[in-house]
C-alpha cells in the first residue's frame, strides 16, 4: 500500500527560510539592521495614532508593533512584510471598543487569528485575489474618509465628548462642537502638518512624521510651559494630559515605560469600565467582527506582499503569511497588543532602506521596544493635535484619490457603480457590508460578462466545408463559451425553437471549456424536449470530463437517438445514416 500525504499541511516561515536559501551573510545582516532602524523610528509614531485613533491608549499601539511585528516577521510567509496597527482596521475596530471596551477588541482579535491560522492551513490564500480591484479601492477610500472625520475634534480641539460608532452622528456632534474649537490645538495641529508635508522635499533622510510630531510637541511644550497656570490647566492637550495608566500598583500619566508584559485580555475593562465576563455569548457576539477582522487582516497582508513582491522580483507564500497573521493575532492580544497586519506603507519603506529578509521587521520591533523603555516620558509630549495632523496624512495616502477619480472618469459603468457603492456603504455604515456587497455585486457584474461571451450559433451546411451535402432535415449548431448557471439558459434558449421540420441536430462543443451542474440540468431538459419532439441529437468534441459528468448525470447514449463524436465531419456521416434510416 502506498503512502499518501496528509492532504493538509502546515506552511510556516517560508519568508524566512527563502531569505535564507538565497544566502544570507553579514552583509544582509547590516542592511537589515539599518532598513529596521529606519522603519521603527516610522513605526512609533504610526503606532501610538492609529492605537488612538482606535479608541485605546497608544501604548497597546507600541506593543502591537513589538509583539506581533516580530512573530508574524518570524512566521509569515512574506519575506518583507512589517507588521503592526494600520489604519484600515480603525473602521473596525473604533465600533468594538464603543461596545465591548479594550477586553472585546483583544478577545476578537485573538478569534481573528484562529480564523487566520484556519485559512492559511485549508489553502485559502490564493482567494483573497480574486476581490475585485473597485471593491478595495472603494472601501479604503471609505475608511481613508471616517479615519479623517475621527480626527477633527482633537485637530481642532473641540470639546465633543467620546464620539459614537456612525458617521453621520459623529458628523453632527462635530459641527455642534465648532463653537469650543481651540485656537493653539488648532495651530499646533496646522503647523505640524505643514511640516510633515513640506519636509519630504527637502530630501533629507530623517521621516516626516518622526520630525513633524517632534516640532508639534515642542510647541506644545512651550505653550504649555508659557500659557499654562494654576488651575487653568494645559493650554495644548498631549498623550501624557490625556492616558494615564496603572500596572501592579504604580501609576503615571502618558505611557508606561515597561516592555510589554503577559495580561489576560478577558480580565481587561469591557465598555462600561468593568472586567469583561468571558461568556459563550461573549463569542458569539464578537464572531462577527472577528471575522471582520481576519477578512480584512488577509486582503491587507497579501496585497501588500504583492506590492513587495512587484519591488523586490519575489515571490510570497499566502497561505504560510496567514498563518504568521493568525499566530501574531493570537499573542500580541495576551500582551495587550491589538489587531496587526502588513502595511504596505512600512514595507515600501522597509525595501527601499535596503531590507534582505524578516530580520529587518524583527530590528523594527526592537526599535520600538527600546522607544517604549526608553523615551515613554518623551512620547507622552506629543500633542494630540499632531497626531491627528500625522493621520490626516495617512488618511490621505491610504485613500489613493487620484485613483479613485480615474476610475471614475475612466472605469466601465458597472465597476463605477461598484466602487462608488462600497465607498458609500463604508462611510455610511461599515466596511463589513461594503465588502460583502461590493463582491456580490461584481460577481453578478461578472456573470452577466461572461453570459455575453457564450453565444448559440445555427450553422449555415450549404457553406461550411465540413456539413456541405447534409440533407435539409438536419440542422448545425456551434456553442462558443462555458455553460453554467448565469449563461446555460441564455446559450440553449435557441435550441428550444427548432422547426418542426429538423429531425437530427448536430451540436458542435468543441469551443465550450466546462459545463456546471445548472448548465447539465438545462441540457437535460433540452435532450427531453428534443426526444418528446421526436429529434435526434449528435454532440460533438465535448471535452471528455465534461461527458464523464453528463454520464454521471443519466446522460447516456440511445442507439439511433443521441450520441457523442469527436469531430464534425464523423458526426455528418452518422447524421446523414440516421435520416437513411428513417427514411
Amino acid at each position: 500500500m502506498s503512502r499518501q500525504k496528509f492532504p493538509v499541511n502546515f506552511p510556516i516561515a517560508t519568508g524566512l527560510r527563502a531569505a535564507w536559501r538565497d544566502g544570507y551573510g553579514f552583509a544582509d545582516l547590516r542592511r537589515d539592521v539599518m532598513a529596521g532602524l529606519t522603519v521603527g523610528t516610522v513605526a512609533v509614531p504610526l503606532s501610538m495614532a492609529l492605537a488612538i485613533a482606535t479608541g485605546v491608549p497608544p501604548q497597546h499601539g507600541l506593543y502591537t508593533a513589538i509583539v506581533a511585528g516580530a512573530i508574524i516577521a518570524l512566521t509569515g510567509g512574506a519575506r518583507f512584510n512589517v507588521s503592526g496597527p494600520t489604519a484600515a482596521f480603525v473602521v473596525i475596530l473604533f465600533p468594538i471598543v464603543q461596545q465591548y471596551g479594550l477586553g472585546g477588541l483583544l478577545i476578537a482579535s485573538m478569534m481573528a487569528g484562529v480564523i487566520l491560522i484556519l485559512l492559511g492551513v485549508t489553502r485559502m490564500g490564493r482567494l483573497i485575489q480574486f476581490v475585485p480591484y473597485p471593491v478595495v479601492l472603494g472601501f479604503t477610500a471609505g475608511i481613508a474618509v471616517v479615519i479623517a472625520v475621527l480626527q477633527v475634534p482633537d485637530f481642532l480641539g473641540l470639546e465633543t465628548g467620546k464620539l459614537g460608532e456612525h458617521f453621520v452622528e459623529n458628523v453632527t456632534v462635530i459641527v455642534s462642537s465648532m463653537p469650543t474649537l481651540n485656537p493653539l490645538e488648532l495651530s499646533v495641529g496646522a503647523f505640524t502638518l505643514i511640516v510633515m508635508l513640506i519636509w519630504p522635499r527637502l530630501h533629507i533622510p530623517i521621516p516626516a512624521p518622526l520630525v513633524g510630531l517632534a516640532v508639534g510637541a515642542f510647541v506644545a511644550y512651550g505653550m504649555n510651559h508659557w500659557l499654562s497656570g494654576p488651575g487653568v490647566g494645559n493650554a495644548v492637550e498631549t498623550i501624557a494630559t490625556r492616558f494615564t495608566w496603572e500596572i501592579n500598583g504604580e501609576t503615571g500619566h502618558g505611557i508606561p515605560p515597561i516592555p510589554p508584559t503577559l495580561m489576560a485580555p478577558w480580565r481587561l475593562p469591557g465598555a462600561d469600565g468593568e472586567p469583561l465576563q468571558l461568556s459563550f455569548e461573549l463569542i458569539r457576539a464578537l464572531l462577527g467582527p472577528a471575522f471582520a477582522i481576519a477578512m480584512l487582516g488577509a486582503i491587507e497582508s497579501l496585497l501588500c506582499a504583492v506590492v513587495a513582491d512587484g519591488l523586490t522580483k519575489t515571490k510570497h507564500d499566502p497561505n504560510a503569511e496567514l498563518i504568521g497573521q493568525g499566530l501574531g493575532n493570537i499573542v500580541a492580544p495576551l500582551f495587550g497588543g491589538i489587531t496587526a497586519t502588513a502595511a504596505i506603507a512600512r514595507t515600501a519603506t522597509n525595501i527601499r532602506s535596503g531590507a534582505r529578509s524578516p530580520i529587518s521587521a524583527v530590528i523594527h520591533a526592537l526599535v520600538v521596544l527600546l522607544a517604549v523603555v526608553a523615551l515613554a516620558g518623551l512620547l507622552g509630549l506629543v500633542p494630540m493635535a499632531a497626531l491627528a495632523a500625522l493621520l490626516f496624512i495617512i488618511a490621505w495616502n491610504m485613500s489613493e484619490a487620484r485613483h479613485f477619480l480615474k476610475t471614475l472618469r475612466s472605469a466601465p459603468p458597472g465597476d463605477v457603480s461598484i466602487l462608488v457603492i462600497c465607498f458609500g456603504l463604508t462611510v455610511l455604515f461599515d466596511m463589513v457590508l461594503a465588502v460583502a456587497v461590493g463582491v456580490g455585486l461584481a460577481a453578478a457584474l461578472f456573470i452577466r460578462r461572461m453570459s455575453m461571451l457564450t453565444q448559440t450559433d445555427q450553422i449555415d451546411v450549404d457553406h461550411h466545408s465540413t456539413t456541405h451535402g447534409l440533407p435539409a432535415k438536419v440542422a448545425v449548431y456551434d456553442i462558443n463559451g462555458p455553460l453554467f448557471f448565469g449563461a446555460a439558459e441564455k446559450a440553449l434558449k435557441s435550441l428550444h425553437l427548432i422547426d418542426p421540420a429538423i429531425e437530427t441536430v448536430i451540436i458542435d462543443m468543441h469551443d465550450v471549456p466546462s459545463m456546471d451542474g445548472t448548465a447539465i440540468v438545462a441540457f437535460q431538459s433540452l435532450i427531453a424536449e428534443m426526444k418528446h419532439q421526436g429529434v435526434r441529437l449528435i454532440i460533438v468534441g465535448l471535452k471528455t470530463r465534461i461527458i464523464v459528468k453528463l454520464r454521471r448525470a443519466g446522460v447516456h447514449k440511445v442507439a439511433g437517438s443521441l450520441t457523442y463524436c469527436r469531430h464534425l465531419e464523423q458526426a455528418s456521416v452518422v447524421a446523414q445514416r440516421w435520416q437513411k434510416e428513417h427514411a
